[in-house]
């Protein structure tokens, strides 16, 4: 199975700049993301501004296979052995993602950070957090460890470009401190990966190419595209329950995704393309269990037009 993944992975590939082929390219190695859960909180979460977090989040759907009851140095052994058996790869990116990474004194996330690059066959980080957590303080220490010669991103979950949305799905920061963050990430040349959720309550195609356009205007180094699925014990579940929301078919985000691909720069680096959930939790839609139905579906949606990323950038 994994290797039928692997061979999946590399049609995309052709037709879009992916991260795993962009540091084979680039490192001559196949370099995989680990990702963890280091036991911090959110602003959303924890009083500052707000208690129950965004209307569609269960943070066990972004990073299932995490536990901040197990050390950094377990969470990066256990995932690393399977890589191995799985790929044979031996090279990782520690990827903080539960959560917001950067939301703890500078000298706690120094510590963590360097916990996760002392492991073996780590060679960088990727510290996933919010518009409204990036201070000073850590547009330092990161550019510091990346002149130490680590792989270092800074990935910033915007979601969507219009503020009536972001209230709407509670997310408690604005666009306007997506702008002030990439544009300091940029100054001091710190690459930036931006999250974009297509299917947000609300929001059609055009809020979708819209939120694209601003984030490739404001400059961007890497993307992620999400579909919003509906998990267990979310705002969004009670939503979807009563009939307030209904999730994208499969075809249209396919179409979307494809579309939003051709209009992005070739130089800009796809992180990924689509998210799942574990089906313990996954209410909605059902295909986002698949990544490899998904992943294939806009390979040959891709494929079926004759087009690739950059064509309509």
């Amino acid at each position: 199975m994994a290797a039928a993944g692997q061979g999946m992975a590399m049609i995309l590939s052709d037709r879009v700049n992916t991260l795993g082929q962009f540091w084979l390219r680039h490192h001559g190695r196949r370099i995989h993301k680990i990702a963890l859960d280091a036991g911090l909180t959110c602003p959303n979460r924890d009083g500052s501004k707000g208690t129950g977090g965004c209307t569609f989040c269960n943070n066990a759907s972004f990073s299932p296979d995490a536990d901040s009851r197990l050390s950094l140095q377990t969470q990066i052994a256990k995932a690393s052995a399977v890589i191995v058996r799985r790929t044979g790869a031996r090279h990782y990116v520690a990827y903080f993602q539960a959560y917001t990474n950067t939301y703890a004194d500078v000298t706690q996330l120094e510590t963590m950070y360097r916990t996760a690059l002392a492991q073996p066959g780590v060679v960088g980080l990727s510290v996933g957090t919010r518009p409204d957590c990036v201070p000073q303080q850590v547009l330092e220490l990161l550019p510091g460890l990346r002149d130490e010669g680590w792989l270092v991103w800074l990935e910033l979950g915007l979601q969507s470009a219009f503020d009536t949305t972001l209230a709407r799905v509670r997310r408690g920061h604005s666009l306007e401190e997506y702008r002030l963050a990439a544009r300091a990430a940029r100054r001091i040349g710190l690459p930036l990966c931006t999250h974009l959720i297509v299917g947000l309550p609300g929001e059609s195609e055009y809020h979708c190419h819209a939120t694209l356009d601003t984030v490739l205007d404001l400059g961007v180094d890497g993307l992620k595209l999400h579909p919003l699925h509906v998990v267990r014990h979310t705002v969004l579940a009670q939503q979807w329950r009563r009939g307030a929301y209904q999730p994208l078919e499969l075809p249209e985000y396919l179409r979307i995704a494809a579309d939003m691909i051709e209009r992005t720069p070739p130089d800009v680096i796809y992180h990924r393309v689509t998210a799942t959930a574990p089906m313990d939790i996954l209410l909605a839609p059902d295909w986002c269990a698949s990544k490899w139905r998904v992943l294939n579906g806009i390979e040959a949606e891709l494929r079926q037009r004759g087009t690739r990323q950059g064509d309509r950038s």
